[in-house]
């Protein structure tokens, strides 16, 4: 059996491309996995997470998806990790197993946020029971309290769970709280977790303080550019590192304060790449013209070190 392949570096968190009628949009993903493979040099996803409007998707939606990625992604992809989090046991059961049966490179649950887990004994019951439905796949835990609610700290998380969860891989840590990241990777002294930072506007420090790479929306579309953030930071040449995430953020930063989600981010990755994404699901609502033409002209005007 070949060796497991360390996941690290850039990993996008997928779009889900939908028709005008709001239908998902599947024969788009082929040219969607070569955009990112060709474009942006990024070689791994995280598909129906938060950006790719997982929650909003029926259990056979998210089932068509995650086959189509794993689909167009062999021999092009390194790593294709499926969200199987959902509010009930049941379906992340069911997705969990169906995510194994196609050969998913890796799962991630959230925890659910109706009714919450109020300590980490129930949080990694409800992860466990998930996971032992894919005991052949690496798991990660898709930390994000600021959607969740469930601020259960990481660091507390981690102790004693691989006993407990024997696939226990890695966190997708989509927090802004860098000092329960740093104790994490602190207690990760056997560099058996990887830790993948998910606050695209606070990559570098999370680098800094020992991330192994990060999954987030705006590597489907700068991917390119933070990829040189990646390699100047290893060399070091952290002014460099910096310049290029100051950018980023200064880009966010403007599309921020117009208003910026899912539904702006299928706005962005539409004009960028070509590929058309369509509208959001309901609740959210299309991105505005306004917006469109905002965020273009911002983009447009930014100077990479590159030269770009």
């Amino acid at each position: 059996m070949t060796p497991r392949k360390k996941l690290e570096g850039l990993v996008a968190a997928t779009i889900t491309p939908m028709t005008p009628d709001g239908q998902i949009n599947l024969p788009v993903i082929r040219q969607y996995v070569d955009y990112l493979v060709n474009e942006q040099n990024v070689k791994n996803v995280f598909v129906n997470g938060t950006t790719g409007e997982g929650l909003s998707l029926s259990i056979r939606e998210r089932k068509q998806l995650a086959e189509e990625w794993m689909c167009q992604g062999k021999d092009k992809l390194d790593h294709v990790i499926i969200h199987v989090g959902a509010l009930n046991l049941p379906e992340c059961q069911e997705l969990a197993r169906h995510a194994a049966a196609i050969g998913a490179g890796g799962i991630a649950v959230i925890a659910p946020f109706f009714f919450k887990p109020t300590n980490k004994d129930e949080l990694v019951a409800f992860l466990q029971k998930v996971a032992s439905e894919a005991p052949e796949v690496p798991f990660y835990y898709y930390h994000i309290p600021p959607l969740t609610g469930v601020k259960i700290r990481v660091e507390e998380l981690l102790d004693g769970i691989k006993a407990q969860i024997p696939t226990f891989q890695g966190v997708k840590f989509s927090d802004t709280d860098l000092l329960d990241l740093a104790q994490c990777i602190n207690k990760n002294e056997t560099g058996e977790f990887e830790f993948l930072y998910g606050v695209d506007e606070q990559l570098l420090g999370a680098l800094a303080v020992g991330a192994n790479g990060a999954v987030g929306s705006t590597y489907n579309y700068l991917g390119r550019q933070t990829n040189l953030m990646l390699q100047a930071f290893a060399k070091p040449d952290l002014a460099l590192a910096q310049k290029y995430q100051l950018l980023t953020g200064e880009f966010l930063n403007f599309v921020i304060k117009l208003g910026f989600g899912v539904a702006q981010t299928k706005a962005v990755m539409t004009f960028v790449s070509g590929i058309p994404m369509g509208p959001p699901r309901l609740p959210l609502v299309d991105a505005s013209s306004e917006f469109i033409v905002k965020a273009k002209a911002k983009l447009d005007s930014i100077v990479w070190p590159d030269g770009d």
